[in-house]
């Protein structure tokens, strides 16, 4: 998609992404305050050329990404929210294992952000597991890899000090998680799994415009 490319209508991309008018919205808004797109009334929005101050933000292309990762968002808080607590009362010392497991092997890839991924995942699919409801591991062996906010930044080069750092909250959110399920306080785990998803969506949106 070139500068100066017009993009589809609000009610075209609720239509094709199946999402609602307002996480479209939210993600125009965004791309928008990034300096991205310009909206110009009565015609339509607009590709604008990227702002070169910006550490880390989208492609103008990958509108249809923001979209998406917002839409995912919206139904991990939901979803995950209720699965941390469920893992908490029904979590076995294996499957703990294995989360923590991930755990490690995230921290082991701080300076090498694409390789934590993968780890971010396993936690995650690992906490569904532990659920012992087959249906919440579905959705999220549905969902694979996208589900994470960052395979769907395109990053400019930052330091890797900086990037660590990002690394380092995400994960300390996540041993909160961990923390909770192991002590068996559902109360807590759902709590600690929203903070950290709805933290995630704030440096998403953060991303599209702001440095981490």
């Amino acid at each position: 998609m070139e500068t100066g490319s017009r993009l589809s209508t609000e009610a075209e991309m609720v239509q094709r992404f199946g999402v609602s008018r307002t996480v479209v919205r939210e993600a125009l808004s965004r791309l928008q305050a990034a300096g991205l797109v310009e909206t110009r009334h009565g015609i339509g929005t607009f590709v604008c050329e990227a702002p070169a101050n910006s550490l880390l933000q989208l492609d103008p292309a990958d509108v249809a990404g923001s979209i998406d990762a917002l839409a995912v968002l919206e139904l991990r808080i939901s979803l995950e929210t209720e699965s941390a607590g469920l893992a908490a009362t029904r979590c076995d010392a294996a499957r703990l294992a294995s989360m923590r497991r991930a755990l490690n092997d995230f921290a082991s890839h701080m300076t090498a952000p694409a390789g934590t991924v993968s780890p971010d995942f396993r936690f995650h699919l690992e906490i569904a597991h532990a659920t012992g409801n087959r249906y919440f591991v579905e959705i999220m062996e549905h969902l694979g890899l996208r589900m994470i906010p960052r395979t769907r930044l395109t990053a400019t080069p930052i330091a890797v000090d900086d990037y660590a750092d990002y690394l380092t909250r995400v994960n300390r959110e996540h041993e909160q998680i961990a923390d909770a399920i192991e002590r068996g306080d559902a109360d807590s785990a759902r709590t600690a799994m929203r903070l950290h998803l709805i933290n995630s969506r704030e440096r998403l949106r953060r991303a599209q415009g702001l440095p981490l």
